[in-house]
C-alpha cells in the first residue's frame, strides 16, 4: 500500500523519525542515570510502546484505566496510572491488579487516601506533588504530604510507593535556560518530598518526574528514580516552537486531500477539519503561529512555503497564505500532509497509524487505544 492508496484524512507516522526521537531521549536519560517510564498517553499504541521501552528496564505510564487494560493485555504489566484516582475507579484498579498488573495509582487527597486504605484490595500508591504546575499535587513542604502518607501507610494491603510530579508549566518556557530551571524545581521538589517521607520513617522508593521539556533540558536528576516524558516520541509544532525539537523531528502528520479552491480569496479547502486535526491552537502563543497545522508536501513532509490551516470546520480545513497560493500545484484531489500543533490531541481523533519510513510505502498499520 502507498500513501496515494489511503483514504483521507489519515494519520501518518514516520517510523524513522520516531525511532530517532526515542533513541535521543534514551541516550539523554542514560547520561543522566535515570530510567525512563515513557508516558503513552500520546502514542496509545503497543507498537510504539515496544520501540519506546526496548533496551531499558522500567515500565510505562498511562492516563486512563482503559489504557492500563490495553497495555496489560499486550504484555506491559508494570504500569503507572498518572491521573489522580477517584474512589469510583478503585474497583477497576483492583481488578487490573488481580489480573497481574503491577499498577501504581496516585492521589493528592486525604479523603481518597482514606478510601484506598478502606477498600481492602492491594494497592501501590504514589503521592502526587505540585512542583509549580498548579494542576494536581500537594506542596512538597506542606503538612498534607505526611497526612496522606500516614493514612496510606496504616492500611495493611496498601504499599506507599513514593512520590510523583509533573512540571507541566515547562510548556510556558521559551528558552533552554528557563526549561532547565523548571527541571531543577521539579527535581528539587520531588526529592524534598521524598526526603520528608523518609525522615518520618515512611517508605519512598519511587521519585518520579516527567515532562518532555524538562527531560530534554534537565542538567541534573540526582535523587530521581524515573522520568516520564511522552510527546518526545512524536514531537509537534508546539515543541518545535519552544525549542525542544526541530521541525524535522516531527514524526506525526495528517494526510489530507484538496477538495476545493477559492482563488479570489487565496484559499484552499481540504478534507481534514477539526475532527481530524483538533482545534488546538497552542502555537498561537509563539512567534511562529502555525494556525491549526502546517501544510507540507505529502511525501517529504517538508513545508509548502507559508501555507497553514488557518481555520477549521468539523470536516473542512481552510488553507491560507500571506503569499499568493500556486493553485496549479494544488488541484482538487492533490494531497498534503499537515503537521500538528499538539500530537496528543491530533492523534486522539484517529484509530490507526499508517506507518511509513521516509518514503511513500505504508509499511504497517498500527492500531491506537482511544477512549477511557
Amino acid at each position: 500500500m502507498d500513501l496515494d492508496d489511503l483514504p483521507t484524512p489519515a494519520l501518518v507516522l514516520d517510523r524513522g523519525v520516531l525511532s530517532a526521537n526515542i533513541a535521543r531521549m534514551n541516550e539523554r536519560m542514560r547520561r543522566l542515570g535515570v530510567p525512563l517510564r515513557p508516558h503513552l498517553k500520546t502514542a496509545k499504541s503497543a507498537d510504539v510502546a515496544r520501540l519506546a521501552v526496548a533496551g531499558h528496564p522500567g515500565g510505562v505510564t498511562v492516563s486512563t484505566l482503559h489504557e492500563a487494560d490495553y497495555f496489560l493485555e499486550r504484555g506491559f504489566a508494570d504500569v503507572t496510572y498518572a491521573v489522580g484516582i477517584t474512589p469510583a475507579r478503585l474497583d477497576g484498579a483492583a481488578a487490573l491488579r488481580r489480573r497481574g498488573a503491577d499498577l501504581k495509582i496516585i492521589t493528592d487527597d486525604i479523603g481518597v487516601a482514606g478510601a484506598i486504605a478502606a477498600h481492602g484490595a492491594s494497592f501501590a500508591v504514589l503521592i502526587e506533588i505540585d512542583t509549580g504546575g498548579a494542576r494536581g499535587g500537594v506542596a512538597p513542604g506542606g503538612p498534607e504530604l505526611l497526612e496522606i502518607a500516614r493514612r496510606l501507610d496504616g492500611a495493611p494491603a496498601v504499599t506507599l510507593g513514593g512520590v510523583l510530579t509533573h512540571a507541566g508549566h515547562s510548556y510556558d518556557c521559551r528558552d533552554e535556560a528557563a526549561m532547565a530551571a523548571v527541571a531543577e524545581d521539579e527535581r528539587a521538589g520531588a526529592v524534598m518530598a521524598a526526603e520528608r517521607l523518609r525522615a518520618a520513617g515512611l517508605a519512598c522508593p519511587v521519585v518520579s518526574v516527567g515532562s518532555t521539556p524538562t527531560a530534554r533540558f534537565a542538567r541534573d536528576l540526582t535523587g530521581v528514580t524515573e522520568a516520564r516524558p511522552g510527546v518526545y516520541m512524536f514531537c509537534d509544532l508546539f515543541q518545535a516552537g519552544i525549542g525542544v525539537c526541530e521541525r524535522g523531528d516531527i514524526a506525526l502528520g495528517v494526510l489530507a486531500s484538496v477538495i476545493g479552491q477559492r482563488r479570489q480569496e487565496n484559499l484552499l479547502l481540504i478534507d481534514a477539519g477539526a475532527l481530524a486535526l483538533s482545534k488546538d491552537r497552542s502555537t498561537a502563543e509563539l512567534a511562529a503561529d502555525c494556525g491549526f497545522g502546517l501544510v507540507c508536501d505529502a511525501v517529504t513532509g517538508r513545508p509548502h512555503g507559508g501555507l497553514k490551516v488557518a481555520s477549521v470546520h468539523q470536516e473542512h480545513g481552510i488553507i491560507a497564505s500571506d503569499a499568493p497560493i500556486p493553485f496549479e500545484s494544488f488541484p482538487v484531489g492533490a494531497r498534503v500532509r499537515v503537521l500538528p500543533n499538539h500530537a496528543c490531541m491530533t492523534g486522539a481523533a484517529h484509530e490507526t497509524y499508517n506507518v511509513i519510513d521516509g518514503g511513500t510505502e505504508v509499511i504497517a498499520r498500527w492500531p491506537r487505544c482511544n477512549r477511557w
